[in-house]
């Protein structure tokens, strides 16, 4: 089951980076996908932790730089196919079956997709219609490698910490910092595949999310969102020049921080509450 998992967790990511490297109606169709391939991986984290068996969110190096986006899906493809193979044993046949006809009907999409020649590696660092300078490129640049990293982090961060809860307060902020970070995500691989830097996010280390002491790392996670903002409002000022719809996606980015620092702090005070109470 725990290989399972894992192996759930790699095609998500390479399906999110088929998405970002594709164009057209494809493309959304990728990371719908990848939307259900998410949903199948917390599905079977929860039956590692129903059934006490100990698991992290480590897994094997994914390489996807390819020059043809079929190369990529067949890839995709022959790792459902593997998986497929792995369901045939699995316990939950009600969990199994719904994840094999779901990853039966993608992969006989995926075959059909129209091809197209991949761009998002050519290490270009120009962003289609604007002419940005040499700061404000190097600016995009550490920012995207940075933030995209950032939001992958805590998107397992915060996922690991509902799986673990069955507080349905704490549940609601962190499915709603999941679902932000999906998009944040989701935005900055975008423009890293447009900029000819697509880089799939290193592996997180399990002391990130094992989080023994809750509201320490609320306290510390507020004061990392505070640190965003700055970055956000910086590469805004530093494009701003060159381009006002780049300048206006960072502070849109910037000011949903705000809610995002809110909802820490809710939590915070919840944690500390009950530790108060206990």
């Amino acid at each position: 089951m725990k290989t399972v998992m894992i192996k759930m967790h790699e095609i998500w990511l390479e399906t999110m980076m088929a998405g970002f490297m594709s164009s057209g109606e494809k493309k959304e169709q990728l990371f719908d996908f990848a939307n259900i391939f998410f949903r199948h991986f917390t599905w079977l984290e929860n039956e590692l932790i129903v059934t006490r068996e100990a698991y992290n969110y480590d897994r094997d190096m994914i390489s996807v730089q390819v020059e043809k986006l079929s190369d990529l899906l067949h890839q995709i493809i022959k790792n459902l196919n593997a998986l497929d193979l792995q369901l045939a044993g699995f316990a939950d046949r009600d969990l199994a079956q719904r994840i094999s006809s779901d990853m039966h009907y993608i992969k006989n999409v995926m075959m059909q997709m129209e091809d197209e020649r991949v761009e998002a590696f050519n290490r270009e660092l120009k962003y289609p219609g604007v002419s940005l300078s040499d700061e404000a490129t190097k600016a995009f640049t550490r920012f995207l490698f940075e933030e995209s990293y950032k939001e992958y982090e805590l998107i397992l961060i915060y996922n690991y910490l509902k799986a673990h809860s069955d507080d349905a307060y704490l549940n609601r902020i962190f499915q709603i910092l999941i679902d932000e970070s999906q998009f944040h995500f989701k935005s900055f691989g975008n423009m890293m595949a447009k900029m000819g830097i697509l880089t799939v996010p290193r592996i997180v280390m399990k002391e990130l999310y094992q989080v023994e002491d809750v509201v320490a790392f609320l306290k510390d996670g507020i004061e990392e969102e505070l640190a965003a903002k700055e970055e956000c409002r910086a590469l805004s000022d530093a494009v701003a020049k060159d381009s006002t719809e780049l300048a206006a996606f960072f502070d849109f980015i910037n000011l949903q921080e705000n809610y995002h620092i809110t909802l820490m702090k809710d939590a915070l005070a919840y944690y500390t509450k009950k530790e108060t109470d206990v």
